[in-house]
């Protein structure tokens, strides 16, 4: 795993998950759907904001999902009781270390979790590792070099480059959705393909300016605001201009754009 997870443990950032989750649930999973009596592992749950929409959205299959941190677990438990779904089961496992026999799973499902990882590629043969011949894998990432905006600001774009640096320095990659190919090749699948998913969001878009601009993507910036004064990436006045333009761009003759990748790969 990195050395610390960039965006911490608290009910701050699972409230800026589940927005996340929710406002990009049409754009990145409206296909995250698998056959009827399929046996899913979903790898790095997190809080569950995730794991909800693909038990939703695939109530006929076995939904195992696992993650490293209690913390996560737990808060993951409480929201799939609240949503009512029971094709879920939540355990406690290592991605690098998956206490499951090869050919386990038919499909195997990881969101958000490739750019925290140290080993990517290691993470990713496990998942190889305990997938049918013939199962898929489905991985999603962002790349936080996909941003641009209206204004531009290059307070703000320094401010994202300290989010960017600080995950870096823990081991992570902020910028691993462009390379979700190579990553996927590298550990052994076969017909790998990528899909980039744009948002992009105007005045026109009211939920989105609310739903990503500000709770998910800004929100995230702010969360490391300390640590980017802290180890003097930024002073605090141009880090505070750069949160500030950021929420400019959310303005009715604001934009703002960013893009994810969504991979489909089999294991053959």
């Amino acid at each position: 795993m990195t050395r610390t997870y960039v965006h911490g443990y608290d009910s701050k950032e699972n409230r800026r998950l589940t927005d996340q989750a929710f406002t990009l649930v049409d754009l990145l999973h409206a296909d995250s759907v698998f056959p009827a009596g399929s046996r899913v592992l979903e790898a790095g749950c997190g809080v569950g904001a995730q794991t909800v929409t693909l038990a939703a959205k695939n109530p006929a299959c076995e939904i195992i999902s696992i993650d490293i941190s209690d913390v996560s677990l737990a808060a993951a438990r409480a929201t799939v009781a609240s949503m009512g779904l029971k094709n879920v089961t939540l355990q406690q496992a290592n991605i690098f270390e998956l206490p499951y026999a090869p050919h386990s799973f038919d499909h195997v499902f990881v969101c958000f979790v490739l750019e925290h990882l140290a080993d990517p590629v290691s993470a990713l043969r496990q998942l190889h590792r305990v997938l049918k011949p013939g199962g898929s894998l489905i991985a999603v990432e962002g790349d936080h070099g996909s941003t641009y905006f209206h204004p531009d600001s290059v307070y703000a774009r320094r401010a994202i480059h300290c989010q960017v640096e600080l995950q870096a320095r823990g081991g992570g990659n902020a910028l691993i959705g462009r390379a979700l190919y190579p990553l996927l090749s590298e550990a052994g699948f076969d017909t790998v393909r990528v899909m980039p998913r744009m948002v992009y969001v105007d005045g026109s878009k009211p939920d989105m300016i609310e739903g990503f601009t500000k709770k998910t993507f800004t929100s995230m910036i702010e969360g490391v605001r300390q640590s980017s004064i802290e180890t003097g990436l930024m002073a605090e006045r141009d880090f505070d201009q750069g949160i500030t333009d950021l929420y400019r761009t959310a303005s009715v003759d604001g934009t703002f754009c960013y893009t994810f990748f969504k991979a489909f790969a089999v294991r053959n």
